[in-house]
């Protein structure tokens, strides 16, 4: 039997909607690429109000470009990662490349954003920590990404997520020197 996912699940495309569909009982809603319409928008709020939203976009610029757009303009809106080596071929990445136990693990490990941040962490403290400025700087953010199932990015996509997640400067560098 599948598993009912609840939320409303914001997706790139139609082939994201059929391999979620292949192994989740679920509702989608269709950005139809980076380009958010008002519509769009306005389907995602009312899911948001209702049932609640989570966002699942591939892991490139445009899936951050969307995904940052959508949680900014509705708050409180949950967020599934998937990381790039786990959902790709040999010339695309995204979503619809992921398998199965990729797909279940990302939606078990929901991530929702602080509107305001308690104690950021600095970009001094990234630094220090090696997760920017350094030859090994974006293997090393890859991997906190993981551990902290954000995803990958820039150093400064990076340290906003963990600093709307609240992540200690003290957790982060146990996840750093793990």
């Amino acid at each position: 039997m599948m598993k009912r996912i609840q939320e409303v699940i914001v997706v790139e495309g139609r082939h994201d909607t059929e391999k979620l569909r292949k192994y989740f009982d679920c509702d989608t809603i269709e950005t139809g690429g980076s380009s958010l319409g008002r519509d769009v928008l306005n389907r995602i709020e009312a899911a948001q109000k209702t049932r609640g939203v989570i966002i699942f976009t591939d892991p490139d610029s445009s899936g951050n470009r969307i995904r940052n757009t959508v949680n900014r303009k509705i708050t409180g809106c949950k967020n599934a990662f998937v990381d790039r080596e786990n959902a790709h071929t040999t010339k695309k990445v995204g979503v619809e490349h992921a398998n199965e136990e990729t797909l279940t693990a990302a939606l078990e490990h929901l991530v929702t954003y602080s509107e305001h941040p308690e104690k950021q962490i600095t970009v001094q403290e990234f630094y220090e920590l090696g997760l920017t400025g350094g030859t090994d700087s974006a293997a090393l953010r890859d991997k906190i990404g993981s551990i902290f199932h954000i995803g990958s990015g820039s150093a400064k996509t990076v340290l906003h997520r963990l600093n709307c997640l609240n992540i200690t400067y003290e957790q982060l560098k146990e996840a750093v020197n793990k």
